[in-house]
């Protein structure tokens, strides 16, 4: 078993009606399990709470050993974002809806918890992408926005423009010109986000690849297609009107034709770790409401 843990940041979904007493709530119990307890700067202000010290990313980077999330998949997906770089383990307690990644449910917080800080849990390691977009100049391209994404990035078309068309390469090999409402580079932890509603399969974490899905293609042999992360991507908007792309809903809006997308695996890896005996297969059951079936939580021999 590993070590406990000794210094928790907290962070925190704090716009939700009745968030600044779930945030005291939890930070009063991991004070009683014996942690240090810190606050992520942002969620302390925001909440109103000054009980506790608040401390900036890199601070807590340097400071913490654990980052306890509570909050939905986007307060999840930000925190990793902004930790991934330290190497700072996540544990996620859902206050949201849906909870792919946050997985302790709040009213089990105590007696799930509890055991985690004292060593006892599964970890995994979940890739990340990056990226930037360039742009078009007298001498060549040139950056002009970069970011990382734990789920997806998106390119897509304005909300009041027709398709787009894009040109797309993997590993500087042409693929196809794409005309659509958009295109997705989703990692596995994303494939169960915007990638699934828009027709794309769901990779397991283990999986060493990226899907590719076309949003609303016009040739409906546009396919999604996976692909092993060691690829880069490229995409250049050829045509189509206020085109943007995201990572991880961090937008660039009204690019240009010539812009260049170009999307790879981070360095970076989230670590988040879940109560022993946690399974994705459970994860997506429970998530996707999926039929068990009589005896489905029986072994086979």
């Amino acid at each position: 078993m590993a070590s406990r843990f000794r210094h928790a940041a907290l962070v925190g979904k704090y716009q939700a009606p009745g968030s600044r007493s779930v945030l005291e709530s939890v930070a009063e119990f991991l004070a009683e399990q014996g942690l240090e307890v810190s606050l992520d700067a942002a969620t302390a202000l925001a909440a109103g709470i000054t009980a506790y010290p608040a401390l900036e990313a890199d601070a807590i980077g340097a400071q913490c050993d654990l980052a306890v999330v509570v909050g939905g998949d986007g307060t999840m997906l930000a925190t990793a974002r902004a930790l991934s770089r330290h190497g700072l383990p996540l544990v996620g307690i859902n206050q949201g809806r849906l909870g792919f990644m946050t997985d302790i449910a709040l009213a089990d917080l105590r007696e799930t918890l509890a055991p985690m800080i004292a060593g006892d849990y599964e970890e995994e390691h979940r890739t990340m992408l990056e990226g930037h977009v360039k742009r078009p100049a007298g001498d060549g391209h040139h950056v002009i926005y970069e970011s990382f994404a734990v789920n997806d990035v998106v390119v897509s078309r304005g909300a009041s423009a027709g398709m787009v068309e894009l040109r797309v390469e993997v590993q500087e090999q042409f693929v196809a010109n794409f005309r659509a409402d958009g295109l997705i580079i989703a990692s596995p932890t994303g494939s169960t986000a915007y990638s699934l509603s828009a027709g794309g399969p769901l990779l397991h974490p283990g999986i060493a690849g990226w899907v590719m899905v076309p949003i609303a293609p016009h040739t409906l042999s546009n396919r999604p297609i996976v692909l092993p992360d060691t690829s880069e991507v490229r995409i250049e908007i050829v045509a189509g009107r206020d085109a943007s792309v995201n990572f991880d809903h961090q937008s660039l809006a009204s690019l240009l034709h010539g812009d260049r997308i170009c999307v790879r695996r981070s360095e970076h890896r989230v670590r988040v770790l879940h109560p022993r005996g946690w399974s994705y297969y459970a994860t997506l059951r429970r998530k996707l409401h999926w039929n068990t079936g009589v005896g489905s939580d029986e072994h086979f021999y």
